[in-house]
């Protein structure tokens, strides 16, 4: 049993659980879920149902990472909108019952594909799965914040300009050498930060294929997951961040499609794929859109760096967390590259 499952104390856990969670009963068991790095996610199988557990990481942490309160209230306030999610049943803010703060939601059976090329399904499913992927995201970003309950959910002001502060600060607290892609890179992206345009949506933040469980049989998602990183935000973050997961290769759980032929596959081009958004969500077209490509490979890196200094630390929930830390370079080269193929 990993130090993670161990550090559950279901002594504690299960009483708190009967006392918190309607209809909950025990007897119970619990075994973590494979993949992610973030936050340790649990399959709790007890009398009354299957549900699961998302947990802050024990340990020291960064401020503000793995708050698993504020994917608490999103996926609270998202439930009878567009946008697919789990159910939720309750936040515990209380760190003496585990250790750390964790809620608890519903177990959903689908299917997580982890690899972007689909190997598993046909050409047709293909492309009806990558145009399921569009289609929640233009719901996502059509959310009424206000109506939600979501309007305080972010900070005002430029987005990018907060954003990159942000990770500059986390890689900077978090970087273990000097990586000169990694400072080529953040110095464009600060004097190429967009001037606001006004626009704001709920943001994701980590919106890729394989945080989107899919019907066991159909092209249709049941659940977004993973919204650790989401807040209020500029809507072409999520579309730049989905783009260059299509110009990746393999990193880590992280399967991008780079040097696949995507017209075989039956998956759109980057091209096609951001017009499709544009026309669902009413707008002509983007300009610069590299800049939003490049500042997603930034952003990535400066997450990995964190996962790879947690294991350093010894508190990364994933034990391959080691080993990510060679892919900061390479991915601050990939965004290099996507810069220099701008007009």
């Amino acid at each position: 049993m990993s130090r993670a499952v161990e550090n559950l104390d279901l002594t504690t856990l299960l009483p708190y659980l009967e006392a918190h969670v309607e209809g909950f009963a025990g007897p119970m068991q619990v075994e973590k879920f494979s993949g992610g790095q973030s936050n340790p996610t649990f399959k709790i199988t007890a009398k009354s149902g299957i549900y699961v557990l998302r947990r802050q990481p024990p340990g020291k942490l960064l401020p503000s990472a793995h708050a698993v309160d504020r994917e608490h209230r999103v996926l609270k306030a998202l439930a009878g909108t567009d946008v697919p999610v789990a159910r939720v049943f309750h936040l515990c803010e209380d760190p003496a019952v585990i250790g750390s703060m964790f809620y608890v939601m519903e177990f959903l059976e689908g299917r997580i594909f982890w690899d972007a090329a689909l190997p598993e399904v046909g050409k047709d499913e293909r492309s009806a799965i990558y145009d399921e992927m569009n289609r929640v995201l233009v719901a996502l970003h059509s959310v009424d914040i206000e109506k939600v309950g979501l309007s305080d959910y972010g900070k005002p002001g430029n987005y990018f300009r907060r954003q990159f502060d942000r990770w500059s600060s986390q890689y900077r607290a978090t970087e273990l050498d000097r990586i000169e892609p990694m400072e080529q890179l953040m110095a464009w992206l600060e004097s190429h930060i967009p001037e606001d345009d006004g626009r704001v949506s709920l943001v994701h933040g980590d919106y890729r294929l394989d945080n989107l469980m899919l019907h066991p049989t159909e092209p249709r998602a049941i659940a977004l997951l993973d919204w650790e990183l989401s807040t209020l935000g500029h809507p072409f973050a999520d579309l730049g961040y989905l783009c260059m997961q299509m110009r990746m290769p393999v990193v880590g759980t992280v399967s991008g499609l780079r040097g696949k032929d995507l017209k075989t596959l039956g998956i759109p081009s980057e091209r096609e794929y951001v017009a499709t958004y544009c026309q669902r969500m009413g707008i002509e077209k983007i300009d610069n859109f590299s800049f939003y490509v490049a500042f997603s490979f930034f952003r990535l890196t400066a997450i990995i760096q964190g996962v790879a200094k947690r294991a350093i630390d010894g508190n990364a929930s994933n034990k391959n967390a080691a080993e990510m830390g060679q892919y900061v370079a390479p991915l601050a080269e990939l965004a290099l590259e996507a810069i220099a193929e701008q007009p």
